[in-house]
């Protein structure tokens, strides 16, 4: 009598507990049909350098030796990067860079003060190639500018929330979402925020990824420091309450198991 009671309890107690698990509906992007010709142009535009941008510019020419001159060598310590405008870099072997301070100038070796922000990547080059053209101190100039510090920020009902740095400079949206594990099932996808900050104003942009109208949003392709906000819907908090009370329960559930157990086999 006691060993059929028991093969009856566990297996009751093992559906109680799976059946208290609740799935959810995976979710979806871009509901609906939508005319694709007006969206198929993509719109991108260069990101153009901001105040605390860490940007990295490299001189080639015919004579190495010169241009070496205009080439950072080494990193320095984080520590003096509390002088805005100057060279920086870290311990750990990465490159080292120029901190764009608040006026918007760096201090280029062998140059002196340089005015960058707002200029994309594109117009640096184009402007220190004309300077060592002018000037004929280099032979043949090539200016690489990149970015050191380009990230992206996902925050709210996502799996990963965080900051990610982009390498190639180039990220959207989606791509943000997708970098930060997809959305978590209670986020609501109609109000997702973009925080961005450009020439010393903030704009705040709210975007619906139900809607195929955010590839022509200006919002849609993502800029350096931009964050997205991925606010969660009401059921969030009452699930969190349904999900405490069914832990309670299962708690309380294997609890009066364990009793019935240790007096059957007494």
């Amino acid at each position: 009598m006691k060993k059929n009671l028991l093969w009856l309890l566990v297996p009751a107690l093992l559906m109680f507990a799976t059946t208290s698990c609740v799935t959810h509906k995976p979710v979806q992007y871009l509901e609906g049909s939508f005319d694709t010709i007006p969206l198929k142009n993509v719109q991108w535009k260069e990101p153009v350098v901001q105040p605390g941008d860490l940007i990295s510019i490299v001189v080639y020419s015919d004579n190495a030796a010169a241009a070496a001159i205009y080439n950072q060598v080494g990193g320095v310590t984080s520590s003096s990067s509390t002088n805005a405008g100057i060279a920086v870099g870290t311990n750990s072997g990465t490159a080292p860079g120029y901190l764009v301070n608040s006026d918007g100038t760096i201090q280029i070796i062998g140059i002196g003060s340089w005015k960058v922000v707002g200029k994309t990547k594109k117009q640096i080059t184009e402007e220190l190639v004309q300077y060592f053209t002018t000037k004929n101190t280099l032979s043949n100039p090539i200016v690489d500018v990149r970015f050191l510090n380009f990230k992206i920020t996902v925050l709210g009902e996502v799996a990963h929330p965080g900051s990610f740095s982009i390498p190639s400079e180039r990220v959207n949206l989606l791509e943000a979402i997708g970098l930060a594990g997809d959305f978590g099932p209670f986020a609501r996808r109609e109000i997702v925020t973009v925080i961005r900050e450009e020439n010393g104003q903030r704009t705040f942009q709210r975007l619906d990824l139900n809607d195929p109208a955010i590839f022509a949003s200006p919002f849609y392709q993502l800029q350096q420091n931009d964050i997205i906000m991925v606010p969660a819907n009401k059921r969030k908090e009452a699930s969190n309450d349904q999900l405490t009370f069914r832990y309670i329960s299962i708690g309380t559930s294997i609890l009066s198991a364990t009793a019935i157990l240790i007096t059957l086999f007494r």
